[in-house]
């Protein structure tokens, strides 16, 4: 019998979601009388698939709120790793991997990277990321875009219209074998200065996959529903979705 490879998920909550207004980071913003990061932790600890789940939050103060107001609180068995995030979301990544590289168990097998403002990830969505990154390395979430999309100039001129049956709207979470993304990232890290002197942005991990290791990333299909909370108008959606 083929032993199975603990599964982690990193769940980032470390960003400020400047764009929601208000003094209250959107993974704190209550909902249903619970805050919106509970809904996503909920999904990573009720899957049987996740092993562990390590939470990166914003500072040593938001470690010790949610140790103490969403961790213990709620019981949450499987956040077994509390970290600080960093500037920027590869920084919170990055560090996460680091973490995670330290525990044998989690070099051998896969990690599932996953937006903490994201909190209607299902678990057919899981165990199809799953399934890619056993078969490909990679299991990016993700939907074909519903409306067309140009390309604009800097003028706000449209260049191009790309097929709209070859786009999609990525989603997380984007799901990993560790070895791979552990060293897209480092390799990344190690250039750091080069493409940042370049003005490359780096958006989410397919794109340090890509660029960092040549390795093709697989998609794999999400769900319309698993929006990301970015505006006070996207709470109106996720309570709907959750049903609240």
């Amino acid at each position: 019998m083929v032993e199975r490879k603990r599964c982690t998920a990193v769940v980032l909550a470390a960003g400020q979601g400047r764009r929601m207004g208000g003094t209250v980071a959107k993974q704190y913003l209550e909902i249903g009388g619970h805050p919106l990061l509970y809904y996503t932790l909920r999904a990573f600890e009720r899957s049987p698939l996740i092993d562990g789940i390590v939470l990166a939050v914003g500072d040593e103060a938001q470690i010790a709120y949610c140790k103490k107001e969403i961790v213990d609180a709620y019981d949450f068995q499987k956040v077994d790793m509390l970290i600080t995030g960093g500037r920027e979301r590869y920084d919170s990544v990055w560090r996460a991997l680091c973490a995670m590289r330290e525990r044998p168990e989690c070099r051998e097998g896969y990690v599932f990277i996953h937006d903490g403002a994201r909190p209607v990830v299902t678990e057919d969505i899981l165990r199809r990321c799953l399934d890619a990154a056993v078969r490909y390395g990679s299991g990016v979430a993700g939907m074909p875009a519903k409306d067309t999309v140009k390309l604009a100039d800097e003028a706000g001129f449209a260049l191009e219209t790309p097929p709209r049956d070859r786009l999609w709207i990525i989603q997380t979470p984007q799901t990993f074998l560790f070895s791979l993304i552990y060293e897209a990232y480092r390799r990344m890290e190690e250039t750091r200065a080069d493409w940042e002197e370049k003005g490359f942005r780096i958006t989410d991990d397919a794109m340090v996959a890509e660029n960092f290791t040549g390795q093709r990333v697989k998609l794999v299909e999400g769900s319309y529903e698993n929006i990301k909370v970015t505006t006070p108008e996207d709470m109106i959606l996720v309570r709907t979705f959750l049903d609240l």
